[in-house]
């Protein structure tokens, strides 16, 4: 279920969400896939539109994120709260501070295992002139200082207070070019901070993340059918301990658990899609094993496969 909190006159929404479905069609500017970690989600995105750029702030659930930035645009991210346990960003997870980069068509992976507020200003068209560090293959992660990071958080939570004000939206014309200014010169300063660090190494390495790629592509083809490791390294010309370092180091977990948690998620999907039955579904993604697999089933969503199966007949009846 969806809820939304707009306050008229302002120039910003706040959207919440308890369906993993609905969050995942809201997600704007990235071709976006997650596999999140709890039964049930809990998640908030307020958005502030400005001319020329926009800004994000949302509060997510432990999940799994892979995601693509669409063209003409550059994105800034980074935590807004700190946390002991840090976000496993394109395969590196370090508790520093820390700003991420990201233009036109990048890409980047990151493991959240709890909830966190993150933030994102993504401006368009596309920042070519103040010196950024270039990131189009990839998103780079970049060590900043304290100071520099806090800076571009307070920027934020001073233009969203403002612009949350009733009687924003009609000084937006106004007011909006001078947020996107203040915007970009806190974003100008923090890259003035960047902290030379060897740990960024990995993470802004992009042969490496060519490959986690490759072997990403491979095992979302069709995880229906059974892709064994002995097959997946050989078709993509990698020794199987390679392909399960990448994945461990990508995924923070082994190949058989994520593709697990995968094949779970995507049995779910099709039972709220109206499923023939339980028993079809789950042998068609692998789950020959069928106590244990509705018990690895009503362990991840709290509910048995049967009563997703109900859930989605129901819906889409009272749809039709």
């Amino acid at each position: 279920m969806t809820s939304i909190e707009d306050v008229p006159g302002s120039a910003l929404k706040t959207f919440r969400f308890s369906d993993v479905d609905e969050f995942r069609s809201a997600i704007r500017g990235l071709n976006f896939e997650f596999t999140p970690f709890v039964r049930k989600i809990s998640a908030e995105q307020t958005i502030l539109s400005l001319p020329g750029c926009d800004v994000n702030l949302t509060r997510v659930f432990p999940r799994v994120v892979d995601a693509q930035l669409v063209g003409d645009c550059t994105a800034i991210g980074f935590t807004m709260d700190d946390l002991d346990v840090p976000v496993r960003f394109n395969g590196s997870q370090r508790a520093r501070p820390v700003v991420v980069i990201g233009s036109g068509g990048a890409s980047y992976t990151t493991v959240e295992e709890v909830q966190r507020q993150i933030a994102s200003v993504v401006f368009r068209p596309e920042v070519t002139d103040r010196g950024w560090p270039p990131a189009h293959a990839n998103f780079k992660i970049f060590e900043v200082s304290e100071v520099g990071l806090q800076r571009l958080r307070s920027v934020v939570r001073e233009v969203l207070a403002e612009a949350s004000g009733p009687g924003q939206s009609a000084e937006l014309p106004l007011t909006g070019a001078a947020m996107k200014e203040s915007l970009l010169g806190a974003v100008d300063e923090v890259f003035e901070t960047v902290v030379s660090a060897r740990w960024t190494l990995g993470p802004n390495d992009g042969r490496s993340f060519r490959i986690f790629q490759e072997i990403h592509a491979l095992l979302s083809e069709d995880l229906s059918q059974p892709i064994y490791s002995d097959e997946i390294a050989r078709r993509l010309g990698l020794s199987v301990r390679t392909m399960h370092d990448v994945v461990r180091r990508y995924r923070g977990m082994s190949l058989h658990r994520y593709l697990r948690l995968r094949r779970l998620w995507l049995v779910r999907q099709r039972l709220l899609a109206r499923a023939d039955s339980v028993k079809a579904v789950a042998l068609a993604y692998g789950f020959w094993h069928l106590s244990d697999f509705s018990r690895s089933y009503r362990d991840q969503f709290g509910e048995t496969p049967s009563q997703t199966l109900l859930r989605g007949r129901g819906s889409h009846t009272q749809i039709g």
